[in-house]
């Protein structure tokens, strides 16, 4: 049975290391950004705290159903670390989802790309790669140059940008210490408790309504268990720096759902600032198509 069970490790490893790491980030994106379209459907019951609340708690039970960590095996070094790694992941969702609910969905993200954007250039070791963070900044001042009229979503999108960069760098060492998912279940535990009575202050009785219960489930699947999974085991074979350079994706990715899910327009500029932040994706993704594997 030891065999049987290490011989289907080995096997699900090895489908996993198939998929260039910029692959998974690219899956990732697409799956965040459409469940935070979603999401906002859900802001007039819940309230942003609320849902997030319910995507948070959604995603721990489901990623600790399926890797069941435990806190035995681990040292406290790695739990404190799992500890912070929650707490970043609980107020990085907070404060996008505050600031999504009062500024359009492409503008948010294109702010809070200040986050991964300042880890692209800070971690930059070539010319190359201060180019294509050159030109993705290029593409997110245009995407942002309409609209972040509400300062307060702004400064909630601003305050989110600097726990994505936290985040980035945290998830590379959770990836090293902790096997699996077994530190992304452990840190989506944690991020749940201090998000509780914020949102039960938000949204009441309403966070035991069937019908919303069930499309913040799924709202936890696309936003939080499908990306963060894929994006921990691509940060352990890729450099932060690197994924931060991406992440760039991101402010066109989230124009696009805003489009198809919530009826945003796009206008010439969107599409001029798309275009350059998915050349400098791709080129970053050309850089980073062999990168040397980390032993979890």
């Amino acid at each position: 049975m030891a065999v049987q069970v290490q011989a289907q490790t080995v096997q699900r490893e090895s489908i996993f290391d198939r998929v260039p790491a910029p692959g998974l980030v690219l899956v990732g994106i697409g799956s965040v950004q459409v469940g935070a379209a979603f999401a906002t459907k859900l802001f007039d019951h819940l309230g942003p705290a609320g849902t997030v609340l319910l995507r948070v708690a959604f995603a721990a039970i489901v990623l600790c159903a399926l890797w069941r960590p435990s806190l035995r095996a681990h040292s406290r070094r790695d739990l404190r670390l799992a500890v912070l790694f929650g707490l970043v992941l609980a107020f990085m969702n907070l404060t996008f989802y505050e600031s999504i609910d009062r500024i359009h969905l492409g503008v948010a993200v294109t702010l809070e790309f200040v986050g991964p954007l300042g880890v692209a250039l800070a971690g930059s070791r070539t010319r190359l790669d201060v180019l294509w963070a050159a030109l993705a900044a290029a593409g997110v001042l245009l995407l942002g140059g309409v609209g972040a009229s509400n300062i307060t979503g702004v400064i909630f999108a601003l305050v989110a940008g600097g726990l994505w960069a936290s985040y980035i760098l945290i998830n590379a060492r959770v990836g090293q210490a902790f096997s699996g998912g077994s530190g992304l279940a452990i840190a989506m535990a944690i991020g749940t408790i201090p998000l509780i009575p914020i949102g039960i202050a938000d949204a009441g009785s309403n966070l035991l309504h069937p019908d919303l219960l069930a499309v913040a489930l799924a709202v936890a699947l696309l936003s939080s268990v499908v990306p963060y999974s894929l994006e921990l085991e691509a940060l352990r074979r890729i450099r932060p720096h690197v994924f931060g350079v991406l992440m760039s994706l991101e402010p066109g990715v989230a124009a696009i759902a805003g489009l198809v899910v919530l009826g945003q327009n796009l206008n010439l500029v969107d599409v001029l600032a798309i275009a350059f932040v998915v050349t400098a994706s791709a080129g970053a993704t050309v850089g980073a198509r062999s990168p040397a594997p980390i032993d979890a």
